[in-house]
């Protein structure tokens, strides 16, 4: 059966600790190379000469948190938000910010190991971002996304699409000013990492489990606690002042002799009550 998210208006106070985290640093790393000039994309971008060459190995992370323009700051932020919020949701802060930095350091790993020489600086998200769209399409394959907002379609279809178009694109480097094969390398590190490591990390898990809980001793069952009697004021009484009344009755017309062992223990529980009662 299909499945169709709906999200609430943005609001910022209610996002997940660690979208909300990713937020606010890369939109701070926009400004700040806005700031500080176009030096900082040769410094703090994907620039694969740089990072194979002159180890310069901080910047397969930090390329991550600087962007071109608004747009598409704007765009990385949005896609975050629309396919991270259901990961996180399932997956937690911590495993959702480990897979985020496993898929975008595998997309400049993937760009390095394929352009090494390249002194064109990378930098986006995106390579995340895409990493993101595949854990939503492998936890979630039968939810519907509307694409480009018009279009309804699975979200494993739209993954499949997309993958197939960044592989083609980048083969052809039809659109060089895009950096398609960091997008792929961060698609191909999500599959991996969801399919075979995350898989076998919960199995493990439940291995670990399942041996410590055999290992464990069963419980001993402990013997039912005995109930003390409670004490006589506190037994139900059979019958209240009806039934006092009644046996009054009864020893005006028949005397003391006529009572019941039953009557006497009412009538015997009824004077200590009176005795009991403060004044």
């Amino acid at each position: 059966m299909s499945r169709v998210f709906r999200h609430d208006p943005i609001d910022f106070r209610a996002l997940p600790p660690a979208i909300k985290g990713l937020i606010l640093a890369t939109v701070a790393g926009f400004f700040l190379s806005k700031l500080a000039g176009p030096r900082v994309d040769d410094l703090f971008g994907l620039v694969p000469q740089s990072t194979v060459f002159d180890r310069w190995l901080w910047q397969p992370f930090t390329y991550l948190f600087l962007h071109g323009d608004i747009w598409h700051l704007l765009f990385n932020l949005f896609a975050l938000w629309m396919f991270g919020m259901p990961v996180e949701a399932q997956w937690g802060p911590a495993e959702f910010l480990k897979y985020y930095f496993v898929c975008g350091v595998s997309g400049a790993l993937l760009t390095c190991a394929l352009t090494p020489h390249s002194t064109i600086p990378v930098i986006g998200a995106s390579a995340s971002v895409y990493g993101m769209l595949v854990a939503f399409a492998m936890l979630y394959p039968d939810a519907v996304v509307y694409l480009y907002f018009l279009i309804p379609v699975k979200a494993a279809h739209m993954a499949i699409l997309f993958g197939a178009l960044e592989f083609f694109a980048g083969a052809a480097n039809s659109t060089p000013g895009i950096a398609r094969f960091a997008h792929l390398g961060g698609m191909i590190a999500g599959y991996i990492y969801i399919r075979w490591w995350f898989a076998w990390k919960v199995n493990a898990k439940s291995f670990a489990k399942g041996l410590f809980e055999r290992d464990e001793p069963p419980p001993r069952p402990e013997p039912a606690a005995r109930r003390a009697p409670p004490p006589p004021q506190a037994r139900p009484r059979p019958g209240g002042m009806d039934e006092v009344d009644r046996i009054l009755d009864k020893i005006l017309s028949d005397g003391l002799e006529s009572l019941t062992d039953d009557e006497r223990e009412i009538m015997r529980r009824y004077s200590q009550s009176q005795k009991e009662r403060p004044s």
